[in-house]
């Protein structure tokens, strides 16, 4: 019996060890994401060409307009 308590007590302060651990590195930052932005930057051309289709379409539409 006397070892089930020594075992709870081992237990709980190893998960306190890894809550400190892991609140300590949560604020030093170890968990900020610093990947997304570099390959955000990527993704910026679909972005940008969704909009010269619609920029194209515009223009197109136009032409139409003064074709009637």
């Amino acid at each position: 019996m006397n070892v089930l308590y020594i075992l709870i007590v081992i237990s709980l302060s190893v998960a306190v060890l890894f809550l400190g651990l892991f609140i300590y590195s949560v604020k030093k930052g170890q968990y900020d994401d610093d990947y997304t932005p570099s390959v955000r930057m990527l993704f910026d051309d679909e972005l940008i060409k969704d909009d010269d289709e619609t920029e194209e379409d515009t223009k197109e539409a136009e032409k139409e307009e003064h074709n009637n």
